[in-house]
């Protein structure tokens, strides 16, 4: 096995962990949107995933490592999506949480 063979190996086997992880965030999103009737947009969890795969397939069709610009775009715009949808949820989880003071 090669170098190239082994890296394509461990990209399609890290994307399916990526995804399980994609797909328990989109569960907490659909969860606190359904507890507190707060629309938290929880469908677009499934974007960066599709992503994500896309560039793995890309980079695991491609025989080379890095170096493709198609599958580092796809993986950059997924990143982006996934940090821009992840800051989001977070504020408007923590919206109400703020200590009071007490006197």
């Amino acid at each position: 096995m090669t170098a190239v063979e082994l890296s394509q190996l461990l990209l399609l086997y890290s994307w399916f962990a990526l995804a399980a992880l994609l797909v328990f965030l989109l569960l907490i999103a659909r969860f606190y949107q359904r507890s507190f009737q707060e629309r938290t947009h929880f469908r677009w969890f499934v974007l960066p995933g599709i992503l994500f795969g896309m560039a793995a397939v890309r980079f695991a069709g491609v025989d080379q490592v890095a170096g493709d610009i198609l599958g580092d775009l796809l993986t950059a715009a997924a990143g982006v999506i996934l940090i821009v949808l992840s800051i989001s949820l977070v504020r408007q989880m923590m919206r109400g949480s703020r200590p009071t003071k007490t006197p």
